[in-house]
């Protein structure tokens, strides 16, 4: 599947203003791949891993990756892919940016300025992914 990249960006930053990461990249990925899934589902699904799951920051995992996770256990069917690219998501995000913990990235929330450039990297990793 290919995704517009541009879209996708447009999206996760238009979200951003008023969501958190894992909102964004959730919504702004199934949206864009047309996944069968409500607005209200994404962000059900999405708000408990705001802030590094629960607003924990220093020891919840970054809300781009959490929402770029369950966006790939929606959007594809098979469950051998979905866990391959959990791990190159996982290791794509880390590799980036030194960690996948919310509250290194974001000085325990004090700094959430490279929220959107996280989560518009890890979401085009993720299109690049479904366009294997």
């Amino acid at each position: 599947m290919k995704l517009d990249k541009e879209i996708l960006e447009e999206k996760i930053r238009e979200y951003r203003k008023t969501q958190s990461c894992s909102e964004s990249t959730l919504r702004a990925l199934c949206e864009t791949a047309n996944a069968d899934i409500t607005s209200e589902e994404i962000t059900k699904l999405g708000s408990g891993f705001a802030g590094g799951i629960g607003g924990t920051f220093d020891e919840g995992t970054c809300g781009a990756v959490t929402g770029a996770l369950i966006a790939n256990g929606i959007v594809l069917e098979d469950v051998s892919k979905i866990k391959a690219n959990a791990k190159e998501i996982f290791n794509t995000f880390k590799d980036e940016y030194g960690s996948v913990c919310c509250g290194t990235i974001t000085d325990n929330g004090k700094d959430k300025s490279p929220c959107v450039d996280c989560c518009v990297f890890i979401a085009n990793k993720v299109a690049d992914l479904w366009d294997e």
